[in-house]
């Protein structure tokens, strides 16, 4: 009891005598400083300040400014810790001592480092996208501002800066050229890309990376570079997830929704997700053949429903081996109804009408299978990636004339096709500024195309001839790369090469049922070649940066590209593959200026590339009627482009912020175009096509409140030249709002497109026929969005780290 007594007295007194007698005695002080990227030496705003004592008690805090400044006053004397906290970056803790002459500390800058376990956190989603310059790609953060913008990622692609998508066809260009490779976390699908894109969920996307110029560490394909789309993956501890619908509509309904959760407890994390899309889409059009006075009419509504599922587990054997498999499983069907009529103003007996009923049902999976082992030096690791896609695809043609001109037939095309790449990478820091990399890898594809078609009940005098026509395509690319990269003071510089060894085989086999004739096409095409890559950085001052970078690249021919099989029919146009198409190669160069703005940032940059082997679409006039044309593709000389680029973040006010770009192409485009001359025969031109465009982008995001923002977006399209048409200009603006509730775990979005409805496609054509010609699609398009974040957990957790920036990425939906 006595010593009891005692301690309770030695505490009162302890506490008595820690009491200040007055306010008076109370001393306090300031600590300010400003907060940047290590890696951009850019500002960053809302970065979290925490300050806490010894005993790691919080005591008061606050956020950085736009600039990345930051203010904290009223802190007691003593010792403190200043926490510097931001999502995807390693966090501070510096501490500070406040006392007799130290009152007002200034930290200075302090560099934050990103850091991966952060970097797939999928509950953070910035007010505002951002656009930063890396040395060998563009990286877009999406924020809500552009998943306001789009339902998809193929609507929210025509805000970036180089990107453009063709609202009709759904294909995607990048610098005005449509060779670019789509690549889903790094990862190559057996889904067509169009298609793709129109499965993804904005609100899935976390960045989209530019990769105008890869290294040699990454696949060469894609003469304009790699878009890869980065998607969130939540690994917090506990149960997380998402939910989101979304509703578009304008002519026809269109509907899309996600979910996606994970579980994670000790060395697992579980994880799935679910994405449905049920849409149709109408489209309509006219083409006129002016001297032939020949008027062609589109009316053209699809329908596609979507379900793809995914399911991982994420196995942390230690700190040293993680375990990862995932399987994507892709189930796709749709149909599509086409009517046409022709009218033959000179002789109205030849009238034709069309109804073309197209169904495509497809099945794609993909199973992937990575182990990662890190050494004891940071940094220091290896990894070993297998990653398979199957994919099984039917669709098949009613083609009925109401007309005596044609008979009415049937097409079924059947579609096996399989790929398998293997990676082994290695990557080895030599010192403190010194990274080597090394890897292997192996890419093995296999395609299988079965075309038939027959004729149904006659409308006219005379039997269609049924073909069976079988189209097999097998490539195998073994490929060792290295890179070796280094940091001087001012200066950073990587270089590169890789070296790859290719065997392509196909055969094409053709029978005609009605005459029994065979026809048996080989090809087989084996090539070595390496590409060498190069890649320099000069940063004199925190607010300049000069880029410089080299690459060879290939663009390989698709499938759709080397395929004999008619790709589409039309009653004047018929598309087909060339089976003896080579590659083309591309030397490119690249270099960008980044200047640091008070309030933001700017960036310019110029490329020029030397094309070999240029490929280009030839048009053809069909001699069993020389009223249809053919189109495929032709190797031709080499050529030259180049382009021009400016892309700025601006923050004028707090509440008002601009991401703007512009950019222009030039390039000589080559073919081969035939005509007629004055007596109906048939003329073989070399053609060549100037080809100078232009594009304008700003999206213009209003913050009304911390919950209510709204944004604008005006983009402007010049005119676009190709071998067959010119493309008149465009232009489209959008409105939309997005409102957060449920203290931010539940957000509302509502967006308005081509408010002015000035979004469509015209053209005018000069070979081989004078044509004009129109199409729209539904661009006023009313789009509302619900998203729901569920959960608890508080704790992120180990992240599967990425193979590298760009080429394998785990997590998201596919």
């Amino acid at each position: 009891m006595k010593h009891l007594f005692v301690m309770f007295a030695m505490l009162f007194s302890a506490l008595a005598f820690s009491q200040p007698n007055s306010n008076s005695d109370i001393k306090s002080g300031s600590i300010s400083g400003r907060v940047i990227d290590a890696d951009l030496n850019q500002p960053l705003p809302y970065v979290n300040i925490v300050i806490k004592d010894v005993a790691n008690k919080i005591i008061t805090g606050g956020i950085t400014n736009d600039d990345g400044t930051f203010k904290i006053d009223k802190i007691p004397e003593g010792d403190v810790v200043v926490s510097i906290q931001f999502v995807g970056y390693k966090t501070i803790d510096q501490p500070v001592k406040l006392g007799k002459g130290n009152y007002k500390v200034d930290l200075g800058d302090i560099k934050l480092e990103e850091e991966a376990t952060g970097l797939d956190e999928v509950t953070v989603v910035a007010d505002v996208s951002t656009i930063q310059q890396k040395v060998d790609r563009k990286v877009i953060t999406i924020g809500k501002d552009l998943q306001t913008a789009g339902a998809t990622a193929s609507e929210i692609m025509n805000n970036l800066p180089s990107v453009s998508v063709d609202q009709q066809t759904g294909s995607i260009s990048l610098r005005g050229n449509q060779n670019v490779r789509v690549m889903v976390d790094g990862k190559l699908s057996n889904i067509p890309a169009e298609q793709l894109l129109k499965q993804i969920p904005s609100t899935s996307i976390k960045s989209i990376e530019l990769i105008t110029n890869p290294s040699a560490k990454y696949n060469p394909e894609g003469m304009s570079g790699i878009i890869n789309i980065v998607l969130h993956k939540n690994t917090q501890i506990g149960f997380n997830g998402n939910i989101n619908v979304g509703l578009n509509y304008d002519i026809e309904p269109k509907f899309n929704g996600s979910i996606d959760a994970n579980y994670r407890n000790g060395k697992f994390n579980f994880y799935g997700s679910y994405n449905n899309s049920v849409a149709k889409n109408f489209n309509y059009g006219r083409i006129n053949r002016v001297e032939q006075q020949i008027n062609q009419n589109f009316d053209i509504l699809n329908n596609n429903k979507s379900n793809l599922f995914k399911v991982g587990v994420d196995f942390y054997l230690n700190d040293k081996n993680t375990i990862s498999i995932f399987t994507n499983q892709n189930i796709f069907d749709g149909w599509t109804d086409v009517n046409t009529r022709i009218d033959y103003l000179l002789d109205p007996s030849l009238d034709q009408s069309q109804a073309i009923r197209g169904v495509n049902e497809n099945d794609s999976q993909q199973y992937n299978f990575n182990y990662k082992h890190d050494f004891d030096e940071e940094g220091h690791n290896i990894e070993l990636e297998v990653d398979h896609n199957i994919f099984e695809g039917f669709g098949g043609t009613n083609n009925t004339f109401f007309s005596a001109q044609r008979p009415n037939f049937i097409e079924d095309t059947n579609t096996d096709r399989n790929r398998t790449t293997i990676n082994l990478d290695y990557v080895k820091p030599l010192s403190e500024s010194v990274k080597l990399e090394l890897g292997l890898q192996a890419r093995l594809f296999d395609n299988s195309i079965f075309y038939e078609s027959d004729g149904r009940e006659q409308n006219m005098v005379g039997d269609y001839i049924p073909t069976t026509t079988r189209f097999d395509y097998t490539r195998d690319i073994y490929s060792a790369y290295a890179t070796y990269g280094k940091k001087l003071e001012k200066w950073s510089y990587q270089v590169g090469l890789r070296a790859e060894t290719v065997n392509v085989d196909s055969e094409a086999f053709r029978r005609d049922l009605a005459a029994n004739e065979e026809l048996t096409i080989p090809f087989e095409n084996d090539y070595f070649e390496v590409y060498p890559s190069a890649f320099f950085t000069y940063t004199p001052t925190e607010k300049n940066s000069y880029q410089f970078s080299y690459s060879r690249r290939i663009d390989r021919p698709g499938i759709g590209q080397v395929n004999p099989l008619p790709e589409f029919n039309t009653a004047l146009i018929s598309q087909f593959g060339n089976q003896e198409l080579l590659p083309q190669f591309t030397n490119s160069f690249e270099t960008n200026y980044t200047r640091k703005l008070e309030k933001g940032s700017i960036t310019a940059g110029i490329f020029y590339r030397i094309i070999e082997d240029e490929i280009q679409q030839a048009i053809l006039i069909d001699r069993t009627n020389i009223d249809r044309l053919i189109l495929t593709n032709l190797n031709f000389d080499n050529t030259t482009a180049y382009g021009v680029e400016l892309s700025s973040n601006y923050r004028p006010t707090k509440w008002w912020s601009i991401n703007a770009s512009f950019d222009l192409f030039s390039q000589t485009q080559k073919s081969i175009a035939e005509s007629f001359d004055d007596n109906q025969n048939i003329l073989l031109n070399t053609v060549e096509v100037d080809n100078v465009a232009w594009n304008l982008r700003a999206f213009n995001n209003f913050k009304a409140s911390k919950s209510l923002s709204f944004s604008v977006f005006g983009m402007y399209r010049g005119k676009n030249k190709n071998i067959q048409f010119e493309m008149e200009d465009m232009l489209m603006v959008n409105l939309g709002m997005r409102y957060n509730f449920m203290e931010g775990r539940a957000n509302f979005s509502l967006s308005y497109n081509d408010i002015f409805d000035t979004m469509f496609a015209q053209f005018n054509g000069q070979r081989p026929f004078l044509q004009r010609g129109q199409f729209n699609w539904e661009s006023q398009q009313i789009s509302g969005r619900l998203s729901y974040r569920f959960g608890g957990g508080k704790y992120r957790a180990k992240s599967r780290k990425r193979r590298d920036n760009d080429e394998k990425e785990g997590g998201g939906i596919f």
